[in-house]
């Protein structure tokens, strides 16, 4: 077992609280935050002997049971839950082509025939691999190009400008990607990625310490596009059923509203 479990789960002990868990304190300082390794032990119903090896990586024979109930205790949403599960047990990982990605011409006119929302189509690693004319020019993209949107959000200072909320939106890519990590660990191109962003952008290597996961599947993106102006809109990203590893991202407005009519102008400017 890979130390990437144990720093998992220290990264999540350390984010609960005590209060937040209901574990009973006597109110004397505490060395660190979250809680303790016997804390965690106790809500767990498992020694703390046992559960210092999982967390040092010495335990091999893990349960299902026994990982049941630290997700449990460390009160994992569904993506974190999945993401312990994968590395506790990465030899049940199914593993899937890492070669060159590419799109169905079917699934590009699916795009393209979407005049109402901006649609991208992303890979495994967040290298763009289609989508509409809307979906490129809210990036301030051109049609033919396809970036890694990973890279574009952390070494393109641009983007800084161009998405309001972009603290929140660079922690979900981040999350993605860790998620993504786990469920291709064998894929050199995703590690390389990681490597990369973790020495060229000091934000990602911050967000990265903290092992977020998140399947990311919706959201609030709000823009301040050099073209139309501010812009709440919504995203909603859905995995293709027959290649998991891609998406399609749908990004709208809520009819009626000015954001909707600076979209539709945006849309009418690069027409």
């Amino acid at each position: 077992m890979s130390s990437e479990l144990g720093d998992f789960l220290r990264s999540r002990r350390a984010a609960l609280s005590p209060q937040a868990s209901g574990v009973r304190t006597d109110g004397s300082p505490r060395r660190v935050p979250g809680l303790r390794r016997e804390e965690v032990a106790q809500l767990a119903g498992v020694s703390v002997k046992y559960y210092t090896r999982i967390e040092q990586g010495e335990s091999h024979q893990m349960s299902d049971s026994v990982m049941e109930a630290i997700a449990h205790a460390l009160q994992l949403d569904e993506s974190e839950r999945l993401h312990m599960f994968r590395l506790a047990w990465p030899a049940q990982v199914t593993r899937r082509e890492t070669g060159p990605e590419r799109i169905r011409p079917t699934l590009q006119a699916v795009a393209d025939a979407n005049t109402e929302q901006g649609v991208i189509i992303v890979g495994r690693r967040t290298d763009v691999l289609g989508g509409n004319r809307l979906g490129f020019a809210l990036t301030g993209l051109r049609p033919d190009q396809r970036p890694n949107m990973a890279k574009l959000t952390f070494l393109d200072p641009a983007m800084r400008d161009l998405i309001v909320n972009w603290a929140a939106h660079a922690r979900e890519i981040a999350s993605y990607l860790r998620m993504a990590s786990s469920d291709q660990p064998d894929d050199r191109l995703l590690t390389e990625l990681v490597g990369e962003l973790s020495i060229k952008s000091e934000d990602f290597a911050r967000i990265w310490a903290t092992h977020p996961v998140a399947e990311c599947t919706h959201g609030v993106i709000e823009y301040n596009h050099p073209l139309v102006g501010h812009m709440k809109l919504y995203r909603e990203s859905l995995r293709l059923p027959d290649d998991p590893s891609q998406r399609i991202i749908f990004v709208g407005a809520e009819p009626g509203t000015d954001s909707a009519d600076r979209l539709r102008l945006l849309d009418s400017l690069i027409s």
